[in-house]
């Protein structure tokens, strides 16, 4: 049984999703193993990770309208105000979402489906860099 983690960054220019597919397939080929896991785990409060379509990057504006609907930005709403008005709504959209991922590993690549792809969902306005752990476990 073989292990390799690696850290990557995800720079964010605001809400949104942002693609890190490419970098998890390049991890999982220099780990060289061909059956196994990864997971990936975002090392922040105010972000997630989501699976989602990879084609048509109007699923990704709809999914992000969709939540920005679903948690109001309302600051007299919530306690926690400190750090701006999207700061508790990113931390309950992150509740809602995942901050770990685990995608099957099949013949050296990820088992992922045709029309799927890795994102960091961010929740915050303003530009951040995110940490993504990424840990394979097989053969």
């Amino acid at each position: 049984m073989k292990q390799s983690q690696r850290t990557i960054i995800v720079d964010t220019r605001g809400a949104g999703l942002y693609p890190f597919t490419g970098e998890a397939n390049a991890f999982v080929r220099d780990a060289q193993i061909a059956t196994g896991l990864l997971t990936c785990f975002i090392r922040h409060t105010s972000a997630s990770l989501v699976v989602q379509e990879n084609a048509d990057p109007d699923v990704l504006a709809d999914l992000a309208d969709f939540m920005t609907r679903l948690v109001a930005r309302e600051q007299a709403l919530y306690r926690h105000t400190l750090e701006g008005p999207d700061d508790m709504p990113s931390h309950i959209r992150a509740a809602l979402t995942n901050v770990s991922l685990s995608i099957p590993i099949r013949s050296g690549r990820l088992a992922l489906g045709t029309w799927q792809g890795l994102y960091v969902f961010e929740h915050r306005d303003q530009n951040q860099r995110r940490e993504i752990v990424l840990h394979a476990l097989g053969e």
